[in-house]
């Protein structure tokens, strides 16, 4: 009997082995993160510049190491299924923020003295520096790059959480500003004396990483950033445009 040769599928044959990443890749991204923040928080280098070139390296990065546009949730398959998502979670946000505005008990949330702006610069803060110095980087770093490179290796639930931690302890650095800049905090504050500045970082940490399992969750859901990105830049621009109104309340 004369044995047959297993013909291999045309895909098969013309497809290019794709590399698989392995973890010292994941390593050097989380390393990339936090040179990327302490140029940001410790050197002074702008944002507005930095989010963009780091986005385009980290995404770089992926693509030469092997990520597909599926895992690093930017497949045009999912384009509409995000945008669909981040429009609805938008709404949520505004929703949610009209009614905290409008509330006087908790109108005082809003009143942070960075976005105690002039309408201009409010939209200008709402439409550019938040997309493009923010949501940006920390999209494709966390829910685009890092979440890519760790399904890989580990379980859902695992990405998620892993992802979702190491956006909390990306803003340890900032964290200090927030006590100062919103009187509302302030006052939660002021009894704690030397532990103000601990309990300050921490409770940023354990609300940016919720936030961030939120955001896992929707890209999760929807197989695309896109959706993140419409959570992210609502919970952030759209607090800076409610901030306006709350200011002008008061």
């Amino acid at each position: 009997m004369t044995a047959t040769a297993t013909v291999p599928h045309p895909e098969q044959r013309t497809a290019p082995a794709r590399r698989r990443p392995g973890l010292w890749a994941t390593v050097v991204v989380v390393l990339a993160l936090v040179g990327l923040n302490l140029a940001n928080h410790v050197f002074g280098w702008g944002s507005l510049w930095l989010g963009p070139v780091g986005a385009v390296a980290l995404m770089a990065f992926a693509r030469f190491s092997g990520l597909t546009w599926r895992q690093l949730g930017l497949s045009r398959r999912t384009h509409a299924a995000g945008v669909r998502w981040g429009l609805g979670v938008i709404g949520v946000v505004a929703l949610v923020y009209l009614a905290g505005v409008l509330i006087p008990q908790t109108r005082t949330a809003f009143l942070d003295a960075r976005y105690h702006l002039p309408p201009a610069s409010a939209l200008l803060t709402a439409f550019v520096i938040i997309p493009v110095g923010t949501v940006l980087l920390e999209e494709v770093a966390f829910r685009s790059v890092l979440w890519g490179f760790l399904s890989r290796h580990a379980r859902v639930w695992q990405v998620a959480l892993g992802s979702s931690l190491l956006f909390g302890l990306w803003h340890v650095l900032p964290a200090s500003a927030a006590v100062t800049a919103n009187p509302a905090l302030g006052a939660v504050m002021v009894g704690l004396g030397a532990w103000q500045q601990v309990v300050s970082v921490a409770g940023t940490v354990l609300f940016t990483a919720a936030g961030g399992l939120i955001a896992g969750e929707l890209r999760r859901r929807s197989g695309s950033i896109l959706a993140s990105v419409g959570m992210h830049w609502a919970t952030n621009a759209l607090g800076v445009l409610f901030g306006v109104v709350a200011w002008r309340l008061t």
